[in-house]
Formats: C-alpha cells, structure tokens, sequence
C-alpha cells in the first residue's frame, strides 16, 4: 500500500471551468512524487467545525514542479470553502489515498461521466496504449475536452445533445462502433453499472472507479463498504472499503 503524507500543500493557480466546477493546482511535495493515475486526496477545510477532510480524485501529477491538480465540483460548505481560495494560501492535505488504475498495454476505452470525469486525465498521460476516450456530459459546457484531445481520439455524448451523441456514453461508443480490451471508467453508478453489463457481454476487462461518500478516508470508520463478490479473508464479510481497497475495483469483483 502507498505511504501516505498529510503536508500543507500551497496552492499555485485556481479557476472555474465550468459552472460550479473549479481546477485547483498545489505544491504537495511527497504526494506528488508517489501519486498515481486513479488515487485521490483529503482536504482539510480552515473552518475548525468541520473535521473531517473532503476526498477528491486527483486529477494530474507533476513530478517534475512536485506539484498537484485537483478538479471538483462545488457541492456543499467545505468545497464552496475551497473555491474561494487563492494563489499562495495554504491547504492541508492528506494522500494518497487509495488504490489507482492498473495500467495495460492492451487497446483501451477511457470513459468518464461529469464529475468523474477528471481523473481520468493523469490516466490518458500514463497509458501507453492505444485509447479512445469517451466522455459524457449534461450539456455543452465539456469542461477538460481539449485536454484529454492531447492523449487521444475523443468522443463526447451529451444529455441534451448539444455536443457529440444524444444520450449516455455507451450510446457514443454503440454509435461510433468502437471496440477495444480493456474498460477504464469513472462516473455516476448508472453509468457504471451499465458498462459493468456491456463488459460483460463483450467479454472485456473492466476497471472502475466508485464514487462513494467516504468519512476517515484511511478505512478506519467502515462508512464507504462496498458489496464484494468474494468473502474477504480476515472478515469473512462479502465488504470491501472504497478508500482504501479501492475507489478502483475490478468491475466483476464488486456488486453495483
């Protein structure tokens, strides 16, 4: 398991890419030099009242300027606390956390639905494969589009079809007759569960990412259980925690 490092991180640029979604880069020296494509990060709001650090995906790693992307979406006190931070404050952290993407030389799908969408991008620079990225949207506001285009063929659907395929983002991959060997994928659960069905069908590995409301973040509270298809061999429960076995499973070793 990766070491983790709880360090106060300073931030280096903040903007808004979309509506309520914000790209945040930070110096994290140890985090940045042991992240992978996948994990993700506790952040620690500055209001003492809440305590409990915010999990969020890591969305890009700079070794190099040993620094850190996060990209979120503002969803309640403590991430609205985050967007209004600045260039230079500081941000304690936490991480990583977790367990990231398995990286296969195999022709691969790269597919993301709103939110879950971001981390999928530290993936698309570490894959050396051929990839075809598949990315679903509310509307025309496809925020990290051009980014992911760096890193390969894109396909974007949209739910009201202002951009791309009408629809979900099997119905992008169904109507550009895409194929490939290996699924990697975060997003909402419908969307998951629905490529854990075609997976299956099309006989093709299947990685994803559960978004899951988590507490601790290190496994200590139990609040973020999964169903697994195995029993686990010290519990003999059919449980696995998202942050710390996960947030990426196997898609046939989990019940979604």
């Amino acid at each position: 398991m990766t070491q983790k490092y709880k360090e106060e991180a300073v931030i280096i640029h903040q903007e808004e890419l979309s509506t309520g979604i914000y790209s945040m880069w930070m110096h994290a020296d140890k985090i940045a030099l042991t992240a992978k494509a996948g994990q993700f990060i506790g952040v620690y709001c500055r209001d003492g009242s809440r305590l409990l650090p915010r999990p969020i995906s890591i969305c890009e790693i700079d070794n190099e300027d040993k620094s850190v992307r996060i990209v979120y979406r503002v969803a309640g006190k403590g991430t609205d606390e985050f967007s209004y931070m600045r260039t230079g404050m500081p941000l304690n952290i936490i991480g990583p956390l977790g367990n990231g993407y398995p990286l296969k030389p195999e022709k691969a799908f790269i597919i993301g639905g709103g939110i879950g969408i971001p981390p999928l991008l530290q993936l698309s620079k570490e894959l050396n494969c051929e990839k075809e990225i598949i990315l679903g949207y509310q509307d025309k506001e496809t925020f990290l589009k051009e980014e992911f285009e760096e890193y390969g063929t894109v396909y974007v659907a949209t739910e009201d079809g202002s951009v791309g395929t009408k629809g979900n983002v099997l119905d992008a991959v169904r109507n550009q007759q895409l194929k490939a060997d290996v699924i990697y994928a975060c997003g909402p659960m419908p969307m998951l569960k629905a490529l854990k069905g075609y997976a299956q069908e099309n006989h093709i590995e299947c990685w994803i990412s559960l978004e899951e409301r988590m507490a601790c973040g290190i496994g200590a509270c139990l609040g973020c259980v999964c169903k697994s298809v195995h029993k686990d061999e010290h519990t003999r429960v059919r449980n696995k925690r998202i942050c710390t076995e996960g947030p990426v499973f196997l898609a046939e070793e989990v019940e979604i």
